[in-house]
């Protein structure tokens, strides 16, 4: 049997199964190996083969199940000995999903790769919870943040984003949710608004808003996964008729 070894690089969207492209429930009918992360709702694997093989490579803040150099190997291992692998990410790929480093170790073997965009959480999360990037008269702009480099430090981006009046998203930030807020406190940016947005555009999500100066940082544990919004477009929280199944807090 000739094995024709392929990858596709699947965004799966912020966590709502309907959010995934049609593109991506296509690559998905026709996988014979999905490697799926935490992030990655498992309710997408229905749209599978009977016959599919799911491997579970974790990748949550903090928790990482695989390292990044076993889950890059474990990908051509899959291709090479089943054929079409499905390599289903989190959001986009190519948003901090190191999807560009996994395509790059499948070229270095040859094998064709295939990127398949997703919804990125970074428009779609704050959405959910009625939060526009962008608003005519409040917001021209937004920055997308990591909220931790290669190092785990923050970016010097940061304190250039604090002083500009663009919406600040920040990905993966939790840990560094004091950090980040200290750079805006300097900044004298206290009464910015600020939210944050646990299990986005699941049926338990929950939005919690204060300012930059009242916001509790304590109160958040450095491994729970949410966005953090930091701009005047967070005043339209939770007056959109986008909102669904919203637990809003202020703090």
């Amino acid at each position: 049997m000739n094995i024709q070894a392929k990858v596709s690089l699947v965004g799966a969207g912020p966590g709502d199964p309907d959010l995934i492209t049609l593109k991506g429930v296509k690559a998905l009918k026709t996988a014979d190996v999905v490697l799926y992360d935490a992030l990655a709702n498992q309710a997408l694997l229905k749209h599978t083969k009977n016959d599919c093989i799911y491997i579970n490579v974790g990748k949550r803040s903090g928790k990482h199940c695989l390292t990044q150099t076993k889950i890059n190997q474990l990908i051509v291992e899959k291709a090479k000995a089943h054929g079409h692998v499905v390599r289903l990410k989190g959001g986009d790929p190519t948003v901090f999903g190191r999807g560009t480093e996994e395509a790059e170790y499948c070229a270095s073997y040859h094998i064709p790769v295939e990127l398949i965009q997703g919804v990125s959480s970074c428009i779609s999360v704050p959405a959910s919870v009625g939060i526009p990037v962008t608003k005519r008269g409040v917001s021209d702009s937004f920055w997308v943040l990591t909220g931790h480099t290669q190092q785990g430090a923050l970016s010097n981006d940061f304190k250039l984003a604090a002083r500009s009046n663009a919406t600040v998203i920040v990905l993966m930030g939790i840990k560094n949710l004091k950090l980040i807020i200290d750079i805006y406190l300097n900044e004298g940016r206290n009464e910015m608004p600020v939210a944050i947005i646990f299990n986005g555009t699941h049926t338990d999500q929950k939005l919690i808003k204060s300012s930059v100066s009242e916001l509790k940082v304590t109160s958040f544990e450095s491994h729970d996964a949410g966005i953090i919004v930091i701009g005047e477009v967070v005043r339209l929280a939770t007056n959109s008729e986008l909102i669904s199944k919203v637990e809003a807090v202020n703090y």
